[in-house]
C-alpha cells in the first residue's frame, strides 16, 4: 500500500511539474556527488533549482534500536559506523555518557589521550572532505596533498589502537589501552609537516579564481536560517553562529586549552571552506599544548565488568568534525539502556539544503553540498 501511494504521489508530482513547464530530475541513490546512497529529487525550470527534496533511508540499520540490546559496553562501538570519519569522537560522546551515570571519574592521562585522538579525528576527517570537495569540483590535485598528511594520522591511529578508520578505542573509565611507545614522537613529526604543508593548500585551492567563483555567493545561508535549520558545526560557524561544544559545554579539560571558536559572516560556500581550513590549524594549536605534558598514571579507571546504570536519564554531547552529536541513554537500572536517541549532526545540516539551493544553478548544486560535509551513515542510522 505504501508503495502505491508513493508510485501515485510521484506521479500527481510529475504531472504538475510537467504543466508548470518545470523538470524532475534524480540525484541517485549512487551518484559519486552525493558522497554515499543518498536520493535528490531535484525540480529544475531550465538550469534554475526550485526545489531539491531529500530522499532517506537507503543504508538505514536501525542503529538506536539495536542499541537497545546491547550492554553499556558494547553500544559505543556501533555509533563508528555512523558517522565513520568521526567514529572515535563519537564513541568519546557515549564514554562520556556512561560515564556521567555511572558517576566515575577518569584519569587525567586518559582524558589527555581521548583529546589528541579527537582533534587527530578532526583534521583526517577535515582532510578528506578538503580532498573530496575540491575534486567535485573538478580539481584532481589537492586529493593527493590531503591525503599525504591523511596517513600519517591513520599510521598513528593503527599503531595505537589497531585501526585506521573505526577505532573502537574507548571504554567506560578511560581508554582501552595505553598510547604507543611512539605515538608522542609520531604526532610531533605529524604537527611538523602539517604545518609546513598547509600554505600548499592555500596556493592550490584558497587562492584560486576558479574556485573563488564556484565559492563565494553559493549556498547562502542566513544566520537566523542556521539557527532556525537546527544546523551546527563548520556548517553554522561559517553563518557566524557560535556552537563550538567545545567552548559552550566544555568537556575533559577543553576548558583548560587555549583554542578559538571560528567563526566566519560570508554565510556562503567559501565561508564554510574556511571554517575548516581555519579548524585544522586550532587543532594543531590543541595538540601543541597537550603532547609533551601527558600526564603519568592509569589510562583507565576501575570499573565493573558489567555496567549497570542507575534509573534516569542521562545527556552528553560532543563536538565532531561535523557539528554537535548528543547521546541520549533512558536507563532503568538494567545492564542494557532502555531507550537510546542519537542527535546527529548531518540530518540537520541536510534539512537546510532545499533552502539554500532554491534559485541557484544545477552546476552549483555540488559545492553546496560539498560544504555541508554529509555522511550519509550519519544521516540515516
Amino acid at each position: 500500500m505504501y508503495r502505491e501511494t508513493t508510485i501515485v504521489a510521484d506521479e500527481n508530482q510529475n504531472l504538475a511539474a510537467k504543466e508548470a513547464g518545470d523538470f524532475i530530475i534524480n540525484v541517485g541513490p549512487q551518484h559519486p556527488a552525493t558522497h554515499g546512497v543518498l536520493h535528490l529529487v531535484i525540480t529544475l525550470n531550465g538550469e534554475t533549482i526550485k526545489k531539491v527534496e531529500p530522499h532517506l533511508g537507503f543504508i538505514h540499520r536501525s542503529i538506536e534500536k539495536m542499541c537497545e540490546s546491547l550492554t553499556y559496553r558494547q553500544f559505543i562501538y556501533v555509533t563508528s559506523r555512523m558517522d565513520y570519519l568521526s567514529s572515535h569522537i563519537n564513541n568519546h560522546a557515549c564514554a562520556l555518557c556512561v560515564e556521567k551515570g555511572m558517576q566515575v571519574e577518569i584519569p587525567g592521562r586518559a582524558k589527555v589521550i581521548r583529546i589528541l585522538m579527537d582533534e587527530l579525528t578532526r583534521i583526517a576527517s577535515h582532510e578528506l572532505w578538503l580532498g573530496a570537495m575540491a575534486m567535485d569540483l573538478g580539481a584532481f590535485t589537492p586529493f593527493f596533498h590531503t591525503f599525504r598528511e591523511r596517513e600519517l594520522i591513520n599510521d598513528i591511529m593503527e599503531e595505537t589502537c589497531g585501526a585506521r578508520l573505526t577505532m573502537n578505542y574507548i571504554v567506560p573509565g578511560g581508554v582501552m589501552q595505553d598510547i604507543h611507545p611512539n605515538f608522542q614522537k609520531k604526532v610531533k613529526d605529524f604537527v611538523k609537516q602539517f604545518t609546513s604543508k598547509i600554505g600548499e593548500m592555500d596556493e592550490i585551492v584558497t587562492g584560486n579564481t576558479i574556485f573563488q567563483n564556484r565559492m563565494k555567493g553559493v549556498g547562502i545561508l542566513s544566520k537566523e536560517d542556521a539557527v532556525s535549520f537546527g544546523c551546527t558545526g563548520p556548517a553554522a560557524r561559517g553563518s557566524g553562529v557560535s556552537c563550538d561544544t567545545r567552548k559552550i559545554f566544555p568537556y575533559e579539560g577543553y576548558e583548560k586549552l587555549q583554542f578559538d571558536e571560528i567563526l566566519e559572516n560570508g554565510c556562503d560556500s567559501f565561508a564554510r571552506y574556511m571554517i575548516r581550513i581555519r579548524e585544522m590549524q586550532q587543532s594543531i594549536r590543541i595538540i601543541e599544548q597537550l603532547i609533551d605534558n601527558i600526564p603519568e598514571g592509569d589510562f583507565q579507571a576501575k570499573t565493573k565488568a558489567v555496567i549497570k546504570l542507575p534509573k534516569g536519564e542521562f545527556y552528553q554531547r560532543v563536538e565532531t568534525a561535523r557539528g554537535q552529536f548528543g547521546v541520549f541513554i533512558v536507563s532503568e537500572g538494567g545492564t542494557t539502556p532502555y531507550r537510546i536517541k542519537f542527535r546527529s549532526p548531518g540530518f540537520s545540516n541536510l534539512s537546510a539544503l532545499d533552502h539554500m539551493a532554491r534559485g541557484s544553478k544545477l552546476g552549483d548544486l555540488v559545492a553546496m553540498m560539498g560544504t555541508l560535509d554529509l555522511v550519509i551513515p550519519d544521516i540515516d542510522r
